[in-house]
């Protein structure tokens, strides 16, 4: 699509319209990726943060928070019950936390590697080469970063620096790239001062990585954040350009980027089902969505781990997560996916690499 046509789609409220763009996204999908829906395993392991990030309830400013980090032991009694439910991934996630150190981590991943096979995402934060090749050497499959936002204004006023530190996202998911991961990233939709022209730019630059996962989640500041303690109008009439941080429009942008990039793995996220506990999960996978990541936290650490404000499931165990995520897969018609679900992109691309080699 051209940039005029995508600004054209993020701006859309007709209903009717915006069937017709659910209904290409799902079709789309169902071509690219066809009707399993991957489960991913989550395992946040630590909420200790040193970023200050100003939406973030991990953020190291937040006295508020009790810290925890859990043992290598805890994170690989996850990883059993994961072969269990019989998903195929776990993804480890934590703020930025300097004492999970890369040899640390490195020995959790050939833990859980060495133990269950299952296929290993990272999801750690901003690390340096070396760190990122060590998991990569240690068998970390996946790493997923979200740049947040192609506009480095926005994204300066959501992420202070941290001293001596410039953040590169872009530079880091190149990095992976060249590591071999299968590499993720994202948006947030409705950051305070973003507008549509951001959102398409934001879609031009999925393409321009062929990132191979991509999450899309709406603004969702926590109220023990220097962003959280502003009042945010959230229905976008503040200014014509500024784009709302809705339901509405987070599946919007989950549907054009399917259309953008239609191999590559997008989650239903947990934000969604925030935003709608009855149907945000199947909405988004009804339009273009093939991916949800269950939680497996044990509960006891869960609601420290709240990077936004009344997030769902705190409350359950991982086997009532994995009963009530398999009911509501099964309840639109779709299946639950068996192995690994690696990115159909990732597959293209070595595919390509190989055959150029050959050449």
């Amino acid at each position: 699509m051209t940039r005029e046509t995508l600004e054209r789609w993020l701006r859309e409220t007709d209903e009717a319209l915006l069937e017709e763009l659910w209904h290409e996204a799902d079709a789309t999908r169902r071509r690219h990726v066809g009707d399993a829906v991957h489960l991913r395993g989550l395992i946040e392991f630590s909420n200790v943060c040193v970023r200050q990030c100003a939406y973030c309830g991990l953020r190291a400013g937040n006295r508020a928070l009790s810290r925890y980090r859990m043992t290598p032991d805890e994170i690989l009694g996850c990883a059993r019950q994961a072969v269990t439910f019989g998903y195929g991934t776990v993804v480890l996630q934590s703020g930025e936390d300097p004492d999970c150190t890369a040899s640390w981590l490195a020995g959790v991943v050939s833990a859980i590697k060495r133990e269950t096979g299952l296929a290993v995402t990272l999801s750690v934060g901003e690390r340096v080469p070396a760190d990122l090749a060590l998991w990569r050497e240690a068998g970390a499959d996946r790493y997923l970063i979200r740049f947040e936002t192609s506009n480095r204004r926005l994204y300066d006023r959501i992420h202070p620096a941290l001293p001596g530190v410039v953040s590169d996202r872009f530079a880091i998911l190149r990095q992976l790239r060249e590591l071999g991961y299968e590499v993720g990233s994202g948006v947030l939709v409705g950051i305070p001062g973003q507008t549509y022209a951001d959102l398409a730019e934001d879609l031009a630059w999925f393409e321009r990585l062929g990132l191979d996962m991509i999450g899309i989640g709406p603004y969702l500041p926590h109220p023990q954040t220097p962003l959280g303690r502003q009042v945010q109008r959230r229905d976008g009439l503040d200014s014509p350009e500024q784009v709302p941080a809705s339901e509405r429009m987070t599946y919007t942008m989950v549907a054009l980027t399917r259309l953008a990039c239609p191999r590559a793995n997008i989650p239903s996220t947990t934000a969604l089902a925030t935003l709608n506990q009855a149907q945000g999960r199947e909405l988004g996978l009804a339009r273009g969505a093939n991916i949800v990541m269950p939680n497996l936290t044990p509960v006891q650490y869960r609601a420290q781990y709240e990077i936004y404000p009344a997030k769902v499931c705190i409350a359950e165990t991982a086997d009532l997560c994995h009963g009530c995520v398999t009911r509501r897969i099964h309840s639109i018609g779709r299946t639950v996916g068996t192995g690994r679900g690696d990115s159909a992109s990732y597959h293209h691309r070595r595919q390509a690499t190989t055959a150029a080699e050959r050449t």
